[in-house]
Parts: structure tokens; sequence; C-alpha cells
């Protein structure tokens, strides 16, 4: 006999369907407390790393002076944004939208409450194979998503960014993140302005998915 689902099926569907890249919706002006941050931090610590290492490292940052900084280097790549959002088919007004709100970003960076820098131990070196690659960034973006689908269950937002990481050497001397020490992405967190987050428009998934051969 079918043992029964462990779980609330219609909510954990709708916190895995309707966790969303928030931009505009993040809440400037309420403050985002710390501990909530650590709750949702040790939530984070229960995902799965490759050989059980657990090498993770997180970097909140919410002094007004840092966050401005973060923001100014986050701000250089403006110009790979624009590049990219000039490839796009002019027909594509989903993404065209996230480019939009990705550009809004770029503007109120500096006022979200709370930037969350996720980091791992060890970096990767130029030449290491795929297998290094993937064994190190899946030791870390697990823990990454289960601290965003933390965040949604308690009322807050985030986006998953990249941007900073051209400027990451700078990043890493303004707050004092080690050599060794490999930032894999920026965080914006703060309250959303509503939670009423629908699911996105996606193809189905027969459409991506290929069984026994590709």
């Amino acid at each position: 006999m079918t043992s029964p689902a462990p779980f609330d099926l219609r909510v954990t569907d709708d916190l895995l369907s309707t966790t969303r890249a928030v931009r505009r919706r993040l809440d400037l002006e309420r403050p985002v407390q710390r501990q909530v941050l650590l709750d949702c931090i040790a939530l984070s610590q229960q995902a799965p790393t490759a050989s059980n290492t657990q090498t993770w490292h997180w970097v909140v940052v919410t002094e007004p002076d840092k966050k401005a900084r973060i923001a100014e280097l986050y701000a250089g790549g403006a110009p790979a944004l624009a590049a990219a959002r000039d490839g796009l088919p002019e027909g594509d007004t989903q993404t065209h939208r996230v480019y939009d709100s990705a550009e809004y970003l770029l503007e109120v960076m500096a006022r979200v409450p709370a930037l969350v820098i996720p980091c791992v131990q060890g970096r990767v070196a130029a030449d290491a194979h795929l297998c290094v690659q993937a064994s190190i960034f899946g030791s870390i973006f697990p823990a990454v998503w289960s601290f965003q689908l933390a965040l949604r269950s308690r009322g807050l937002g985030s986006v998953l960014t990249t941007l900073h990481l051209l400027r990451e050497v700078e990043v890493a001397q303004l707050l004092g993140i080690p050599g060794d020490v490999m930032q894999v992405a920026l965080l914006p967190v703060a309250y959303t302005l509503g939670t009423d987050f629908r699911r996105a428009q996606r193809p189905p998934p027969e459409a991506i998915t290929h069984f026994d051969a590709w």
C-alpha cells in the first residue's frame, strides 16, 4: 500500500512554485531582524553537500556605508546586463520584464535592508574539471535555495544575483573575506510587499524531459 504523503502537498507545492525572484516588491523600509536571517541560515544548513563537507559561510551586510559600496560595485555590471538585454527577441515580453526589474534593483540595491553573500571554502581553479566545479557549486547552491525557501515561508523575498562577482576581489577586501573563500552569489533580502506571488509560465515537463535517451 502506498504510504501517505508526509507533508501537506498543497502547502509545500505552493511554497516551491511561488518562491519567485523578487526585486520590485522588496520592502525597502522595513528592517529585517538578525534572528530571522539566522533562522533561515540554520535551515539552509540542512541541505546536502558533496562528501558531507559543509564548507558554507554566509556574510550578511546591513551597514549602510558597506551596502552603498557593494551597490556601487554591483552597478559596475550594468553594461553586461545591457548587453544581455540587447540580445533578447523583441517579442519576449516576460524576459524583458525581468530585465526591467533587474535594472530597478541596480538603482535601489543600497536601500535593501540586508545583502546576503553565500560563500564556500575553497576556490575553483581556472582549469578545474567539470566534476570538480559541479562538486563545489553543488555544495552551496542547494543551501542557497533552502535559504530562499525559508525566507519565503516567513514573508521575505530575495533574488539570486551574480553581477557583483565581476568585482569579487573588491567586495572581499571591503568585507574582510579570506582569499581561500569564494563568493558564489549576492541575495538582496527584505520583507515583501504582499505575499501573493504566482507560478511563472513554464513549458510542460514533457518538453524538457528525456527518458533513457536524449
